[in-house]
This record gives C-alpha cells, sequence and structure tokens, in this order.
C-alpha cells in the first residue's frame, strides 16, 4: 500500500526552479539522459548558467523481459507481519518537470520487495510519498510531513530540491538515502547515505579511462567560467600527478564557435586523451576542432555534451568511441536492465522505462532494503543507521555491478558517500549508449 501527499503550503517569495535534474514537460519520453546530473549539477553550476539542457536525445529501445526471465525476480519470499512505513520524496508533476513515473516505480520496486526479498528485516515496506512540486517550501514542508508520520526512512529521488526536504529530516536523526548532492552539510551527515561518487563524472572519470586504456596525457578542455576552473584548475592537477598520468588545462572563452587553434596545439603535444567541460554548444565546437586537426586519442567528457544538437553537428566517426560518465545502466540489455524492466512489468503499471530517473529510484528503494540486510529487532530510524553502517560491501540493484557500502570511510571528508568510482558508457555512431562499464569501483575499507 502506498500514499501520496502533495504538499499546499508555499512561502512567499519562493518560486519553483528548474536544475539540471528535471525533465523539462511535455512528460512524453524525449530520449535517454546520460549524465550524473543530480551530483554533476551541484559541482558544475555553470552548465545550465551556459545554456546547456541536459544531455537528451532518441534513446536506444529499452531492454524486455522474456518468459525465460521469470525467475530473475527471485524465488517467492514474502514478507509478512506489520508494516515498516518508508518515505518516499520526488518533485511529482511541477510546472516544469515531471517525476510521477518515480513514484510508480518505487511502488512497484516495494511490492517486489515484499513478494520476492522479504521486505525489510520480513516485513512488509509500506511506501508513503510526498511531492515537492520542485519547490524548496513544498520540500521542506515534505521533509516535515515524513517526520509526524514516524516514518523509519526517506528516500528522496532525483529532485531540484533535495536540500530542503533532507533538512528537516536530518534535524529529527531519520536515515536517508538519496542518490548525490553537493551540499558539504549533507555529505558530512552520519544519518545520509548516498549511492553517487559526487567527484567521479568531473574529476575520476578522465583519470579512470586513462588508466582503463593506457593513456599517458590527458588535456582538459575546459569552458573559461570559475565554476568549472575550480575542478579542472586546483582539485584536478595532483590528483593526476597522484595517478601518474599527465595534465595539462586548456581553458576556452565561452562562445568560441571555431576551437580549431586550441586543438592544434592538443594533437602537437602529446596528449592522447581529452576530456570536456563545457555545455553542448561549447563541446561541439570543441570536438569538431578536434576532428579538423586530426586527433586519435580518445574523447571524453561530461555527459552535459550529449545532446540531440550535438548529434547533429558532430560526425558520427567523432561521436563513436567517445566516453562519458552514466548514473546507472538504462537503454542496451543487461542483467540490471532485464531486472528493473522485469519488476516494473509485473509490479508495476504505466512506466516509463526510458528515464534514468525511475532507474535511480529502483536502485534508492531497493539499496535501502539491500543495505539492511539482516536487521532484527525493534525496526527503528536508530536501527535502520546502525545497521546500514555495519553492512558489508554489497552489490547495489540496477546498477551494472557496482558495489556499496555506507561505513562512512569511501571518502572520509564525505562520510555519507557510499561508492567510489561510477558507471562510464562509450558512444555509437548515433551518439547513443552501448555498454556500460564500472570503473574506479574500488572495495571500501571496513
Amino acid at each position: 500500500m502506498s500514499h501520496i501527499g502533495r504538499p499546499n503550503r508555499r512561502r512567499a517569495g519562493t518560486r519553483p526552479f528548474r536544475s539540471a535534474t528535471a525533465r523539462q514537460l511535455p512528460t512524453r519520453p524525449v530520449g535517454l539522459r546520460l549524465a550524473g546530473v543530480a551530483v554533476v549539477a551541484a559541482s558544475l553550476a555553470f552548465v545550465s548558467a551556459c545554456g546547456g539542457s541536459g544531455g537528451t536525445g532518441a534513446a536506444p529501445a529499452p531492454a524486455s523481459g522474456s518468459a525465460g526471465q521469470a525467475d530473475i525476480l527471485g524465488p517467492v519470499a514474502k514478507a509478512t507481519g506489520a508494516p515498516i512505513t518508508i518515505g518516499v520524496i520526488t518533485d511529482g508533476a511541477s510546472p516544469v518537470a515531471d517525476h510521477t513515473n518515480d513514484n510508480k516505480v518505487a511502488q512497484a520496486t516495494a511490492k517486489w520487495l515484499n513478494d520476492r526479498r522479504s521486505g525489510l528485516g520480513g516485513r512488509p515496506l509500506d511506501i508513503t510519498i510526498c511531492e515537492t512540486l520542485g519547490d524548496p517550501a513544498k520540500a521542506t514542508d515534505c521533509g516535515n510531513q515524513m517526520v509526524e508520520k514516524g516514518v523509519a526512512a526517506v528516500v528522496i529521488g532525483t529532485s531540484s530540491v533535495v536540500d530542503s526536504a533532507w533538512k528537516p529530516l536530518n534535524d529529527a536523526k531519520i536515515p536517508v538515502m538519496i542518490y548525490g548532492s553537493g551540499d558539504p552539510s549533507l555529505l558530512s551527515s552520519p544519518t545520509t547515505f548516498s549511492l553517487g561518487n559526487p567527484t567521479f563524472p568531473i574529476i575520476d572519470l578522465p583519470i579512470q579511462v586513462a588508466k582503463d586504456k593506457g593513456n599517458k596525457k590527458v588535456a582538459a578542455i575546459v569552458i573559461d567560467v570559475p565554476a568549472a576552473l575550480h575542478s579542472a584548475q586546483d582539485v584536478a592537477p595532483p590528483l593526476f600527478k597522484k595517478a601518474g598520468i599527465g595534465y595539462e588545462l586548456v581553458r576556452v572563452a565561452p562562445g568560441t564557435a571555431d576551437m580549431t587553434p586550441q586543438m592544434q596545439k592538443i594533437a602537437s603535444d602529446g596528449s592522447d586523451q581529452v576530456f570536456i567541460i563545457g555545455n553542448d554548444s561549447f563541446c561541439i565546437s570543441a570536438m569538431n576542432g578536434l576532428k579538423q586537426v586530426g586527433f586519435t586519442g580518445t574523447i571524453s567528457a561530461i555527459s552535459q555534451c550529449i545532446t540531440d544538437a550535438t548529434r547533429k553537428a558532430v560526425s558520427a566517426s567523432t561521436l563513436k568511441g567517445i566516453v562519458v560518465s552514466a548514473t546507472v545502466p538504462i537503454g542496451p540489455a543487461s542483467p540490471s536492465m532485464d531486472l528493473f524492466t522485469k519488476v516494473a512489468e509485473t509490479y508495476g503499471s504505466g512506466i516509463d522505462l526510458s528515464y534514468q530517473d525511475g532507474m535511480i529510484m529502483f536502485s534508492l528503494v531497493a539499496g535501502l532494503q539491500a543495505a539492511t540486510q539482516g536487521i532484527s529487532g525493534d525496526i527503528t530510524p536508530a536501527t535502520i543507521t546502525s545497521t546500514i553502517k555495519a553492512m558489508k560491501e554489497t552489490a547495489l540493484p540496477g546498477a551494472a555491478g557496482l558495489k556499496f557500502r555506507c561505513n562512512g570511510k569511501a571518502i572520509p571528508d564525505q562520510p555519507a558517500v557510499c561508492v567510489l568510482g561510477g558507471l562510464t558508457t562509450t558512444l555509437d555512431d548515433k551518439g547513443q549508449p552501448t555498454a556500460y562499464k564500472v570503473l574506479g569501483n574500488t572495495p571500501i575499507p571496513a
């Protein structure tokens, strides 16, 4: 059983705002987005400021469950006893975004867990949903509602107002599972658990790609604005040096249509990999400049580079082989996509499988259940928190083999982070993802 709440209070002077995590209306799918958007948006606010729209485009057909896959759901293991109420906070259908699909995924995932995974601690999960409508004030109301309802834990889906929903929950010491945030207070919270690595899409990705391909020197092609330059200029150099990989920063002014001179320098200085940070028009100029000068090395990029505009303006030969980060393995058939599809088809209705935000919600709800394996006795916010902190390293559901552990040791100065490394995908000649690959997911120490 599930319940959906829509707060109706709104503070004067507040209004919804769009972030890189939000889908534009209309609600029908316009295609596949590849970015670790919740994390990248927090780290690279310039993307929206410079006109980046998030990577959208025609998606590959999602995987479909087959008759031979019935057992992918696992054996029947029904939850019994008094239900455990778990809160789920989504943006719902706001004036600028539609996340109602996430609601459906949360409900279907809970039904699957109750039917095939013995719920949480053997007891059924009862989902109660609150929609923020993308409004910070309503998000705060959602957090307060969850406290008032006495929920045992809360999952916050992809949202433009994560921090506002999180604060009252954190103050009440209710465990919260999220995908990601750039808020230092959130990432240092002892009762918050983040399933995304905040540094992977913009720092770790080019390092891990270089290691994976044996490249020796990376040239970072970065839009010359302060928010982008902080990571590329101040954070990245010592990390590349520690990894034993050469690094060069190439700053290019926003709006530069012809980057041939800068790209010629890169092609001549021994760089065998580039990493592009900018909005789609910036990336188009960089990619076309690289082709013009005959660059033959590896092209990697933040995934905001890949939009319909990019697919139209960049040649197939250049698009093919570009490596970008990904939050979840949406699209091509894989064990993770097959499971997500089967859960949606068996326990849900009308779930759109083409949106990554839905698969993120699946990972969050199923991840909460996986992190609490072995819990017994009284199931309270405190016992859920302590059980999650004591968990062993475990495969994250719906994440293509990524493992997670929430003991605060993945990134010690950001103890909420539960994952090292992340997912990448290599684009085909149409700019669409092929197979997904786990990079940098090293064991988290006990």
